[in-house]
C-alpha cells in the first residue's frame, strides 16, 4: 500500500502547476512498482483539497492555448488514476472543492471523514470543471442543481448523491482508509486490475472520454469569455481577498426584486 498526501496545508492543498507534475511523477513511480497494490490519497490539514489555485500568476493566462494547456495538465494527472491498475482510495478529510473535488471523484473509492465539505464552485466565479465526471456520478437533477448553483454539500449528501462511499469519524479516517485498502490488498492483483479496467471501459464505451474532453473545452471557453461581473470580481480579490469578492457578488444581489401579476399563477 502507498499514501500520497497533498501537502500545502497552509493553501489548504490547493492546486498549481507544479503539485500536478509532482503529483503525475508520484502516480508514475507507483504504477510500475509492482510491490504496491492500493493508493490511498489524502491531504494534510483542514482541507482534502480546495481546488485551482487562483492567486494571480506572474504571466496571467491571455489565450486559448494557454487554457487549454493548463486544463490538460490537471486533466492529465486525473486520467492517471482513472487508468492506473491499482485500486485508488481518497480519503476526504475536510474541503474537497472545484479540483479537489473532481481528484475526489475519479478515485475508485472515496472515504468521507465527518468533517467533509464537497463542491464545485467554480460557477460562481466564471469558471467550470474541467474535469467534468460529475453527470456520470449523480443522477441529472443532482448534477445540474451541483453545478450550477455550485453550492457545497455535507459528507452525508455526499454520500447520498453518489460522490463518497462512506462517511466515517474524523479521527478514525486514515485507520479506516489503511482498513479499506487492506481489504483490497489482500485480493489477487490481477484480478483488482482487470475489474478496474473492465468497469471503466463500460463507462467508456458509453462516452465517457470524449465527454471530459468536450467538458474541458468548454472550461476552456467560460474562461475566456468576457464579463463586467467576472472582472470586477477578480479585480476585488486581487486586491481585497475571495472572501471580500465573494461578499460584494453577493451583496449585489442581498434584496432581490420580485413582481408577480394577477395573472401569474393561473392554471
Amino acid at each position: 500500500m502507498a499514501t500520497l498526501e497533498l501537502a500545502r496545508p497552509d493553501k489548504m492543498n490547493s492546486l498549481n502547476d507544479q503539485i500536478l507534475i509532482d503529483m503525475q511523477h508520484a502516480l508514475d513511480v507507483l504504477e510500475n512498482d509492482t510491490g504496491v497494490r492500493v493508493l490511498i490519497i489524502t491531504g494534510q490539514g483542514r482541507a482534502f483539497c480546495a481546488g485551482f489555485d487562483l492567486a494571480p500568476r506572474d504571466k496571467p493566462f491571455t489565450s486559448v492555448q494557454d487554457w487549454r494547456g493548463h486544463v490538460k495538465l490537471g486533466n492529465d494527472t486525473w486520467w492517471r488514476i482513472w487508468k492506473s491498475r491499482l485500486p485508488v482510495i481518497a480519503a476526504v478529510n475536510g474541503f474537497a472543492l472545484g479540483g479537489g473535488c473532481d481528484l475526489s471523484m475519479v478515485c475508485d473509492y472515496t472515504l468521507a471523514s465527518e468533517a467533509a465539505v464537497f463542491g464545485e464552485p467554480e460557477i460562481q466565479f466564471q469558471s467550470a470543471p474541467p474535469f467534468n465526471i460529475t453527470p456520470w456520478i449523480m443522477g441529472m437533477k443532482s448534477a445540474k442543481e451541483f453545478l450550477l448553483f455550485g453550492d457545497r454539500v455535507s459528507a452525508e449528501d455526499a454520500v447520498r448523491l453518489g460522490i463518497a462511499n462512506r462517511v466515517v469519524p474524523a479521527d478514525r479516517l486514515r485507520a479506516e482508509a489503511m482498513s479499506t485498502a487492506l481489504r483490497l490488498a489482500k485480493l489477487p492483483p490481477p484480478a483488482v486490475e482487470l475489474n478496474k479496467l473492465g468497469l471503466n471501459r463500460s463507462y467508456e464505451l458509453r462516452g465517457f472520454q470524449p465527454a471530459i474532453e468536450y467538458g474541458a473545452e468548454i472550461f476552456t471557453q467560460v474562461l475566456m469569455s468576457e464579463s463586467d461581473e467576472a472582472k470586477e470580481f477578480f479585480e476585488r480579490m486581487g486586491r481585497d481577498g475571495m472572501k471580500a469578492a465573494f461578499k460584494w457578488r453577493d451583496e449585489r444581489f442581498a434584496s432581490p426584486v420580485t413582481a408577480s401579476r394577477s395573472g401569474d399563477n393561473a392554471a
